[in-house]
C-alpha cells in the first residue's frame, strides 16, 4: 500500500451542512453524529484531496459483525459512495431506519 492511501488523522471541528450543528472532531470524525450527513472532502480517509466538497447523505446502514454499524454515504453532486464506520456518539434513531432489511 502506498503512503497516499493510508489514513491521515485530522482533528477538525466543522458545522454540518445539513442540520447546521457544530461538531467537535476527534480525528476520526467523518460525519455528523446528529443527522449522519457528511461532506465529500476525501479521496482517501483524511487526505482532503477531493475537489467535490458536496453534501454526502446517509442512504443505508448495515450491522457488520466485526466493525459494528456501517453507514453508506452518497455524494449529492457526483454520486460517489463510501462506507464509514458509525461512532458510539451517533444517533441510533438515525441509524436504525436505514438498516438493510
Amino acid at each position: 500500500m502506498s503512503d497516499d492511501r493510508r489514513f491521515q488523522r485530522r482533528i477538525e471541528d466543522f458545522v454540518c451542512l445539513h442540520c447546521m450543528e457544530t461538531i467537535h472532531g476527534d480525528g476520526y470524525t467523518n460525519h455528523c453524529p446528529h443527522c449522519l450527513h457528511s461532506c465529500h472532502v476525501d479521496i482517501n480517509p483524511g487526505d482532503r484531496a477531493a475537489n467535490c466538497d458536496a453534501l454526502m447523505v446517509p442512504i443505508r446502514t448495515r450491522n457488520d459483525s466485526r466493525k459494528g454499524f456501517m453507514i453508506l454515504h452518497r455524494c449529492t453532486a457526483c454520486g460517489h459512495e463510501k462506507w464509514n464506520r458509525a461512532a458510539s456518539e451517533d444517533d441510533i434513531d438515525e441509524i436504525v431506519p436505514l438498516l438493510d432489511g
